[in-house]
């Protein structure tokens, strides 16, 4: 278990970097397929995956990004998809289910290696200590 441990980091970084890049390609499938932005709820949905998507893939404002995504999908899930059946299996929301919990967690975990956060908050760190 050690070992996995050790690596805690480095698995959170690639969890968040395949998430952040299946997000945008959720958005953009949206806009090609011609939503339009100004339209409600696809217009701002296809934004939030595409420019949330995008953040959470580098790792920028990661918790915050996750946290609008995150609402973002749950907003999905109980307004288009729940009304059509009680489970996420039978409505057809299990992906909205999914990416809302996602994004939840990387709202608490926070962005792992690998992330501008990280970066920033290296910096942060040796400029206190200098």
């Amino acid at each position: 278990m050690e070992f996995l441990e050790q690596r805690r980091e480095h698995a959170l970084a690639l969890f968040r970097i395949v998430v952040g890049l299946l997000f945008i390609f959720h958005g953009v499938q949206k806009i090609s397929k011609g939503t339009e932005l100004l339209s409600w709820p696809g217009g701002p949905m296809s934004l939030i995956e595409l420019i949330g998507g995008g953040l959470i893939l580098i790792g920028l404002w990661t918790r915050w990004a996750a946290l609008l995504a995150s609402g973002a999908m749950a907003y999905a899930y109980f307004v288009v998809h729940q009304p059509r059946g009680l489970l996420p299996i039978e409505n057809g929301g299990e992906l909205a289910a999914m990416y809302s919990w996602a994004f939840l967690l990387l709202a608490f975990t926070g962005a792992g290696a690998w992330s501008i956060d990280k970066l920033r908050q290296s910096s942060k760190k040796s400029l206190a200590n200098a």
